[in-house]
């Protein structure tokens, strides 16, 4: 139970970060009282380096001498975890660690309920949400890559006067300058775009149904677990923060390589899953749909205490109370959202409030004759051979298309569905979310919007 004290100290922490003053922010984070009584060790001064290792800034490569592969402590760590994850929580873990949300410091002498919220959303899955056991989860998940495909995954660097963000870009052997679709994945925390690739097998199903799949990494330099700043309010924003940085990629990408620009969707997963909604409110004219795994809305946290709540399921700063929470936004641009009922990092309940923000654009825009006409909702329960059982409801516009898919899979956690245990946070017991982002991708492009 966290008190209305504790409350208080977290939103001041985030103020004071907001203005600059991140060694006063450390201090109230470890329950230091404003006037600075408490010892200030050396690893903490301001002028030191946040955090140990090797960053090579502006790449998803990095090479850090916390990170290990090896075997795995008790059950409680998966062993391509960085120890100091789990380490940096404890008495006399190391102090000087950034936390997820960027907030330095926030990893120390930080009240147990608050770590355990962070430590759920930098990855380290309890033991009730990993997807397979420890013996069947690679040694190196987050530099995992797939066996090696006909097509050419390439890496590259974007610039605008935004930033700087590099990229993966698989490009499938069938490519031969004509104008195909062009799909954007956006990691979770704490992976890359090689990690990311190989769990959702994108790029498999690239070469076999002929799309380019565009990977967009997060540098620890932007965000210490390489989460994209979706709770942040400068990167909810069109033409500025990451979704300018992201949009402005995508289009160098389409002009570059000949592109159909009518045919370019996103898709992510978790803190992934919430910037590419933001992308789908913030760009309509660019992304034809987008797909949101174990995602949040877009606008429903501008700081630490609002995500937090958010990924909690509620409001306020810890959230938890089940109210609904709008953020005022809506899109008309398609959606498929996945989410597993058995998720502790990212409450279910997100998956209805992202819904709630694209059909209630397309309640809005739909005519009296439209709304008459229109095939309504499907609810189609299924099972998946020796996997997950699921419920998908479908949304369907006035020519009995569909517009909006919201899958709920029974009994899955923090993982993408369908995935391959090649990369990291994936439950291969399905239903298989690429394939079927893929589908409903493919059903719409720019310009087929009127009738929704």
């Amino acid at each position: 139970m966290i008190d209305a004290n504790m409350t208080k100290r977290m939103e001041e922490a985030t103020r004071l970060t907001r203005a600059g003053k991140l060694h006063e922010a450390m201090a109230i984070l470890r329950g230091a009282m404003p006037d600075g009584k408490n010892e200030t060790r050396e690893e903490d001064a301001p002028d030191k380096p946040y955090r140990k290792g090797n960053t090579f800034e502006g790449s998803w490569q990095v090479v850090d001498e916390e990170m290990t592969a090896s075997k795995p402590d008790s059950g409680s760590r998966r062993t391509d975890e960085p120890r100091a994850q789990t380490d940096s929580f404890s008495a006399a873990g190391p102090a000087n660690q950034a936390s997820t949300w960027g907030v330095p410091g926030s990893d120390i002498g930080v009240p147990s309920a608050w770590r355990d919220k962070w430590l759920k959303f930098r990855g380290a899955l309890t033991q009730t949400e990993r997807a397979q056991p420890e013996s069947a989860q690679p040694a190196h998940a987050r530099g995992a890559t797939e066996e090696a495909l006909p097509g050419t995954f390439t890496a590259g660097r974007f610039t605008n006067q935004v930033g700087t963000r590099d990229y993966k870009l698989y490009i499938p052997s069938g490519h031969n300058g004509q104008p195909l679709p062009l799909i954007v994945m956006l990691h979770g925390c704490t992976q890359n775009p090689d990690d990311f690739a190989a769990g959702t097998n994108m790029n498999r199903l690239a070469e076999e149904q002929l799309c380019c799949v565009l990977y967009p990494a997060q540098p620890m330099t932007a965000n210490s677990s390489k989460c994209w700043n979706w709770f942040k309010a400068e990167d909810q924003q069109r033409e500025g923060g990451e979704p300018a940085i992201l949009a402005g990629m995508t289009r160098q990408i389409i002009d570059t390589h000949g592109l159909d620009a009518s045919r370019v969707y996103v898709a992510g997963l978790s803190a992934g899953g919430a910037m590419a909604t933001t992308l789908a409110m913030t760009y309509p004219d660019l992304f034809a749909a987008v797909g949101v795994h174990s995602g949040l809305p877009h606008g429903v946290a501008q700081s630490l205490p609002d995500a937090l709540g958010a990924m909690q399921g509620g409001t306020g700063p810890l959230g938890g109370s089940g109210a609904e929470r709008t953020s005022g936004w809506a899109s008309l641009v398609p959606a498929i959202i996945f989410h597993g009922d058995r998720d502790t990092t990212v409450h279910p309940s997100n998956a209805d409030r992202i819904a709630a923000q694209y059909a209630a654009a397309r309640k809005g825009s739909e005519t009296a004759s439209e709304r008459e006409g229109n095939a309504g909702v499907t609810v189609e329960r299924g099972q998946v051979a020796n996997g997950h059982a699921y419920t998908r409801t479908t949304h369907h516009d006035a020519k009995g298309e569909p517009r909006l898919e919201q899958w709920r899979i029974q009994g899955a956690g923090h993982a993408w569905s369908g995935g391959s245990a090649q990369g990291s946070y994936t439950d291969p017991k399905g239903p298989d979310a690429t394939r079927e982002m893929l589908r409903f991708f493919y059903l719409h492009q720019q310009g087929q919007r009127s009738a929704s």
